[in-house]
């Protein structure tokens, strides 16, 4: 048979979905497992919001919309980003998508050509990379520290730009570290953006989930020269735990999204009817249940950082936004646990799944091997469990 697509053959798995995978067939075995691996909010759907998709239905509203996106959604959009990042766009400056990923994924699409290079700070969400390669384009990856907070300085940026580079993509706050960079900072890396004609995909997926004093600051809101080469990535997953829904968007130059739109019109067509009359309801609706998230995940923020700092052989940083941890693993490197010799953090990730009962994501799939990722969007009860047979399994 004629070899398959070599695009395809070197596109890898998501770790984190495999992970969550192998935890809830753990779970559904009955085995006594707690599971720290998928980005997902515990909180259900809140209830003004699952009432609109009912009436969606009701309605009887269950056929195809516009690719696009049907015109009160990408309003509400508007007002969104109008009302919570200072950000004026226009509907026509706006295309929805199943989820934020298949926004980036159209992002990327629609900006580079095979062979363009696209800067990406490490650690990364574990999709850009392949989305990248996927369009015949090369992932250039900039490492950042612990030391730097993880996030990227302006001549760490300006040192990676050659003559191929087309764009950055910008996750802020970020998945997998929590980062959130000031506006100082951004303004800088925008300064060498300008200066390099760079294009930037900015996720802010989840800029409604801020903790501490930190203040977000939406990237395109730098400056005209700014946001005429930014594509704003976003949706409605995180802040209104809708990841079931499968509800993203994008914001950006007319020209950008019509191009997005028309990739989207055969790779996808549009959202679910349904899902899109919850999101207007989402968006417009009241925020209250918004903040009473994240006030939670504030405190489990808080108790999780500390206890994981008190268990010797690890560590992590205080995180300013999203709801993950970093685990720095290195001083397990070279111990055996469990009769398993711990080389690489993808060793402690497989016998703390086995021997542990508990599923956590190995950072190398972020650009990250010496980190395993924790995610703190579930309840106080299994956060303590799971810390303290992190305590117990490394003793």
């Amino acid at each position: 048979m004629k070899e398959l697509s070599q695009c395809a053959l070197g596109v890898q798995g998501s770790t984190t979905l495999a992970i969550d995978a192998m935890f809830k067939s753990m779970r559904a075995r009955g085995e006594d497992v707690i599971g720290f691996a998928a980005g997902e909010p515990d909180f259900n759907t809140p209830e003004h919001i699952k009432q609109a998709g009912r009436q969606a239905i009701e309605d009887n509203f269950t056929r195809y919309t516009p690719t696009a996106g049907i015109l009160p959604l990408r309003e509400a959009v508007c007002q969104r980003l109008k009302e919570d990042c200072g950000l004026s766009y226009e509907p026509n400056q706006i295309v929805v998508a199943s989820g934020a990923k298949s926004a980036v994924f159209a992002a990327i699409q629609v900006l580079a050509n095979p062979g363009d290079e696209i800067i990406l700070p490490a650690p990364y969400w574990v999709s850009y990379y392949e989305l990248i390669q996927m369009a015949g384009a090369i992932p250039v990856v900039v490492e950042t520290t612990e030391e730097t907070g993880f996030k990227m300085t302006p001549e760490a940026l300006k040192a990676a730009v050659t003559g191929k580079t087309k764009a950055l993509i910008l996750n802020n706050p970020s998945n997998p570290t929590g980062a959130v960079y000031t506006k100082a900072e951004l303004e800088a890396l925008a300064s060498v953006c300008v200066e390099q004609d760079l294009y930037v995909v900015a996720d802010e997926i989840y800029y409604r989930l801020i903790y501490g004093d930190m203040i977000f600051t939406s990237f395109a809101s730098l400056g005209e020269a700014v946001k005429e080469r930014t594509i704003l990535i976003n949706g409605v997953s995180k802040s209104y735990a809708m990841t079931g829904w499968r509800l993203g968007y994008a914001a950006a130059p007319e020209q950008i999204i019509t191009l997005m739109t028309n990739y989207l019109s055969h790779a996808a067509s549009a959202p679910s009817s349904i899902s899109q009359k919850a999101a207007v309801e989402a968006l417009i609706g009241s925020q209250e249940p918004i903040e009473e998230m994240r006030q939670a995940f504030e405190s489990r923020r808080d108790f999780f950082v500390e206890r994981l700092n008190q268990i010797e052989g690890v560590s992590c940083q205080k995180p300013d936004g999203a709801f993950y941890i970093m685990m720095n693993c290195c001083e397990l490197f070279g111990r055996h646990l469990h009769g398993k010799l711990i080389e690489m953090v993808d060793d402690f990730a497989e016998v703390f799944l086995s021997v542990g009962k508990v599923a956590v994501v190995p950072g190398t799939g972020f650009g990250a091997p010496n980190y395993i990722r924790w995610s703190y969007a579930t309840d106080l009860d299994s956060i303590r469990e799971g810390l303290n047979r992190l305590e117990a399994f490394l003793k």
